[in-house]
């Protein structure tokens, strides 16, 4: 049988309880899940791709999936990435219907460009639907307690960083 394997892509830039939230669901419906991290040569995230490798993988290898998840950067169209890592779709966290509205757009638009791709929504948990990166970065950055909304790992590089 072949393995399945989706792509989830985005900047975990940090990872959060709300991305792990739907890594967990996305590794209940495929085989292998690889988190493509976007880099972008003209952003400037917080963390550079290597470090946000490293604590998504730490963050697999504490949950007991590192055999399953692969970690992979992207610099240009994310079904160009899901192709060449064999992906057969593209998984994608709701939170609200804002998020919907723009995630309906993006799939038509994937799936006009690679109709073997199939994007797959998954809803985020009740508890995760507030948590984004951008605000965890700007409690991060204000010396506020970031504890609730990422994992262990990832609060521990934050302070790294502000230190």
């Amino acid at each position: 049988m072949a393995t399945r394997t989706a792509l989830y892509p985005g900047s975990f830039d940090p990872a959060t309880l709300g991305h792990l939230d739907i890594l967990r669901k996305a590794l209940r419906l495929f085989d292998r899940v690889v988190v493509g991290i976007g880099v972008h040569h003209g952003k400037s995230p917080l963390f550079s791709f290597e470090e946000r490798r490293a604590l998504v993988r730490a963050v697999g290898e504490a949950e007991g999936w590192a055999e399953r998840l692969a970690v992979e950067p992207f610099d240009g169209l994310v079904v160009d990435a899901a192709r060449r890592l064999g992906a057969v779709a593209l998984v994608r966290g709701v939170r609200d219907g804002t998020d919907l509205d723009y995630e309906m757009q993006m799939a038509g638009m994937n799936g006009a460009m690679a109709p073997e791709v199939e994007t797959v929504f998954l809803a985020a948990s009740p508890a995760f639907r507030p948590i984004t990166a951008t605000l965890v970065r700007q409690i991060a950055a204000m010396g506020g307690d970031v504890a609730p909304f990422v994992p262990p790992a990832v609060a521990e590089a934050l302070r790294a960083k502000r230190s």
